[in-house]
């Protein structure tokens, strides 16, 4: 993690503190919230097994788990992206790699039989490739964040018109459930859909844990990185296969759930006053962003439920158009 002096640690500490309860409160309040309310009692005696429920251990349970382990997937991935741009805007959803991971869905699901393991690994496969080819583009001459973000939201452009392209190609059957995907959803996931994306995710995650450190220091600056003995280019490399991993296991079962990735990293920057982008508190912060989004969408329409995407796309816009301000101001 980010290396803090003792005030900025006793902070983040608190800070850190404050959003685990969030996060528990947010998963308790996702547990009692349905189409019939549950009470808290209820909820903790089903949960020591007092009680059983299929409707809390089997229907709202995993949601919730889902949107805890899925925002702080989402929320790692946009600070390793903007550790490595050294921007802001540098997320997996504004420089292509949701739309790319989105790609390889649609593949999987117009081509192949759509199956879990399919849509996991073609969802892997297109973010890889477009982060292939937007690095591939940004990379003449000396490395440029910038020019990496800008050619990514070129990229992501294309990208999405491909999607929409196939989606209008595609059976009428097929192209009802990719538009239904497009727009990122936890609704209907149970515990089938989400080991496989788990799995992915922890292991993702505890490997950059082990390049935290490293990560920092290539964030202060190349020389600096160099001198600490970082490999640059192995570290950025790692860097691109984590967060495109974090981003596709996501998407593979949600779709794609926009401005988390770019959201939480700043959120939860701001809140720690840490002078890089650290990962815990990005991951924190996106697990808050995403549970609460959820339970916003499921209540706005109640007894129908939005799709998260919908609720994290119109907050993310807001939250875009101050960050495009404040960049515009600082050029």
């Amino acid at each position: 993690m980010t290396a803090l002096k003792p005030r900025a640690a006793h902070r983040a500490t608190v800070i850190s503190a404050a959003f685990v309860a969030l996060i528990l409160g947010l998963g308790l309040l996702g547990l009692c919230y349905g189409a019939s309310w549950s009470s808290p009692g209820k909820v903790l005696a089903v949960l020591t097994g007092a009680e059983h429920s299929v409707v809390i251990l089997e229907w709202r349970l995993p949601r919730v788990v889902a949107g805890l382990v899925f925002g702080a997937a989402l929320g790692v991935a946009g600070a390793i992206f903007q550790n490595l741009t050294r921007n802001p805007l540098g997320s997996p959803d504004v420089i292509g790699l949701d739309a790319g991971a989105y790609t390889g869905v649609l593949f999987a699901l117009t081509v192949l039989s759509g199956t879990s393991a399919q849509l996991a690994t073609a969802s892997v496969l297109g973010g890889l490739l477009v982060s292939a080819v937007v690095y591939l583009l940004s990379s003449g001459g000396a490395f440029s964040g910038l020019r990496l973000v800008v050619i990514g939201i070129a990229v992501n452009a294309m990208v999405t018109a491909i999607n929409s392209w196939i989606v209008l190609r595609a059976e009428l059957e097929v192209a009802i459930a990719a538009v239904g995907w497009s727009a990122g959803s936890l609704n209907g996931v149970d515990w089938a859909d989400l080991w496989i994306p788990f799995a992915v995710i922890f292991v993702l995650l505890a490997l950059m844990t082990s390049q935290a450190r490293a990560m920092h220091q290539a964030s202060l600056g190349d020389s600096l990185a160099v001198t600490t003995g970082v490999t640059l280019g192995r570290l950025r490399l790692l860097m691109v296969l984590i967060g495109v991993g974090c981003t596709a296991a996501v998407t593979s079962v949600t779709g794609p759930i926009a401005f988390i990735a770019l959201a939480a990293p700043q959120i939860g920057r701001r809140l720690v006053g840490a002078a890089g982008t650290p990962l815990l508190p990005a991951a924190l912060t996106g697990a808050v962003l995403l549970q609460g989004a959820d339970l916003l969408a499921q209540a706005l329409l109640a007894p129908v439920a939005l799709p998260v995407g919908v609720v994290s796309t119109a907050i993310g816009g807001c939250y875009l158009i101050w960050q495009l301000t404040k960049e515009v101001r600082r050029a």
